[in-house]
């Protein structure tokens, strides 16, 4: 049985973790989120391509060539979930499961973080698990392709 392509998609500033507010965040690198993911991606029969950018149109062309390369998408598309029709709008292109995640509990901070712009069209959301949550949803989306 072939492997499934997954994309993982990290927003601006997540190339800061381990360094940008660790009482939020953790002391996890993103770095150390890939390795794990791919890791674990070779346990469960998933191609994991990750990337990050700090750039919202980089992360729209990203969305768009998933479309024709990955079954799959986990986004955590960090202050860009609050304001980017853009990234919605790629989003809508994909036939494919597409978990949105966040480190934090985005309803236990400010208010502006309580709305998410793709919350409604991804087909599931975690929040609030730090670095595990790229975890499950990996496995989560694992078992949706199966």
């Amino acid at each position: 049985m072939a492997s499934k392509k997954i994309l993982v998609i990290h927003g601006p500033n997540l190339n800061m973790l381990g360094k940008r507010e660790p009482e939020i965040y953790g002391t996890t690198s993103l770095d150390d989120i890939n390795k794990r993911l791919t890791e674990l991606g070779k346990k469960i029969g998933i191609i994991v391509d990750a990337f990050q950018s700090n750039h919202e149109g980089a992360i729209v062309d990203k969305i768009q060539e998933a479309s024709q390369k990955h079954e799959g998408l986990i986004i955590n598309p960090g202050a860009f979930s609050h304001t980017s029709i853009a990234i919605r709008d790629a989003l809508l292109i994909l036939k494919v499961p597409v978990i949105e995640i966040h480190l934090s509990n985005i309803y236990k901070r400010e208010s502006f973080r309580h709305k998410s712009m793709i919350a409604d069209i991804a087909t599931a959301t975690l929040c609030g698990f730090g670095h595990s949550g790229y975890y499950m949803a990996l496995e989560a989306i694992s078992r949706m392709l199966k």
